[in-house]
């Protein structure tokens, strides 16, 4: 598997798709897959809905670690 690192910018604005466009969907999908099913119990039903809740970030964690700090390449000497 090759090593691709994408830039901050690049992680900043996938981030910021995921989170508008492709959660929304996977919210959508989740429900519509929970509903075909007979509805469990509340207990059961809660944890399904928070390991759902928690899956779909597994896969994004590399482009979301280190999107809330400030920009590793950014100039700190804006004095000039």
């Amino acid at each position: 598997m090759a090593d691709s690192k994408l830039s901050y910018e690049a992680r900043r604005r996938w981030s910021l798709i995921i989170l508008l466009i492709g959660l929304p969907i996977y919210i959508g999908i989740a429900l519509f897959v929970v509903s075909l099913f007979d509805r469990p119990p509340l207990l059961l039903e809660l944890a399904v809905y928070i390991v759902l809740g928690f899956l779909w970030m597994i896969p994004f964690k590399s482009v979301f670690l280190g999107v809330g700090k400030a920009d590793p390449n950014a100039d700190d000497d804006k004095s000039k």
